[in-house]
């Protein structure tokens, strides 16, 4: 399918933690997994839960567009320092991160879809993403159609 970063240096020890989270998702994590990203919904794009990269392990995450998606619960709110620090590693590796409050995802999905389809057009319009966004693009070129198969689902 499409390509992605590569290999991201990861701390082994994560991975217990972050195959625990996946058993035990917030209620937000749940919703967005399962409303939002599960089985390709977000434009055919393979979405990775629980993903260790580097010391963190991030909430969702695209490796074809580079993309992290953070659920932020009300602890977020009281370590402002810590996810600038986080995003900032993050971004060193050449992943953006888009984040959405518990509250977003619970109470407005379809403001976070929209979001996300943005985020993701602007991901796959990078030099260093492949396009994937014409109607010829497919596993071949590096990547699936993006919005077309994207915007057709439900919110």
């Amino acid at each position: 399918m499409g390509r992605g970063l590569g290999f991201i240096p990861y701390n082994k020890n994560l991975t217990a933690l972050a195959r625990e989270n996946r058993k035990n998702p917030t209620a937000p994590e749940s919703r967005m997994w399962n409303e939002v990203l599960r089985m390709r919904h977000f434009s055919d794009y393979k979405i990775l839960r629980q993903k260790p990269i580097a010391d963190f392990i991030v909430d969702f995450y695209c490796a074809e567009l580079r993309l992290a998606i953070e659920i932020d619960g009300d602890s977020h709110a009281e370590s402002v320092e810590y996810d600038a620090a986080r995003t900032g590693a993050l971004n060193a590796h050449g992943i953006s991160v888009v984040r959405y409050t518990n509250d977003e995802v619970m109470k407005n999905l379809a403001g976070v879809y929209d979001d996300l389809v943005r985020a993701g057009s602007r991901r796959s319009m990078d030099d260093s993403v492949p396009d994937c966004r014409s109607a010829s693009a497919n596993a071949s070129t590096g990547c699936a159609p993006v919005i077309a198969a994207f915007s057709s689902n439900k919110k």
